[in-house]
């Protein structure tokens, strides 16, 4: 006879309850709404919208595209690859050495450790090296993970952002600017 949930391992019965979580979250909000893209009452322009095809670098430099970009990965649920990247980013500008310690273990215990609940996607040689690093904590210790990672994404997560629904309706729906261009205006004459 089974022995329904009681006979699953701890580890096994915390990670079903996080799915759930997540599952339950969906179920009360759609996916991706171009809404969450708009601040105050500007949204992005057709313009910029077209910028973010001609690279990466250019969807993550604008705040419009991030946010695009970011609900497209949490309905992919990989949005850990995101939070990661500017995660090291922010520990990245840390001036503070006491506080690198602490921003590093956090960072460890959330993305990296293989308990980690919001783990990211790393070879083993990267996690060896980045647990390494952790033992003497510099601004530099995430380096070679977040590389892997911003690779992972620019090489995988971007194309297919550029070819989802949320990018196409994200065009549908943007306006061209409406800066004017200087040019030559003809009168009539009467």
């Amino acid at each position: 006879m089974c022995k329904g949930l009681v006979s699953l391992p701890a580890c096994c019965l915390e990670r079903a309850k996080e799915l759930k979580a997540r599952l339950g979250i969906l179920l009360q909000k759609p996916i991706w709404t171009l809404s969450c893209c708009k601040i105050g009452k500007n949204k992005p322009t057709l313009e910029e919208c077209l910028k973010w095809k001609e690279s990466f670098e250019k969807l993550l430099s604008s705040r419009y595209g991030l946010c695009a970009f970011t609900a497209f990965l949490v309905s992919e649920f990989s949005e850990e690859n995101i939070a990661f990247y500017f995660a090291c980013e922010d520990y990245r500008r840390t001036k503070c050495p006491a506080k690198l310690l602490t921003k590093a273990q956090e960072i460890y215990s959330e993305f990296i450790s293989s308990e980690a609940p919001r783990e990211v996607n790393i070879d083993h040689e990267t996690r060896d090296i980045t647990e390494v690093n952790m033992q003497n904590p510099s601004p530099s210790c995430f380096d070679q993970a977040q590389h892997r990672i911003y690779m992972l994404m620019a090489k995988d997560c971007y194309p297919r952002f550029l070819h989802s629904p949320v990018y196409r309706d994200l065009l549908c729906q943007a306006k061209p600017s409406t800066k004017t261009t200087n040019l030559p205006q003809v009168v009539k004459k009467v």
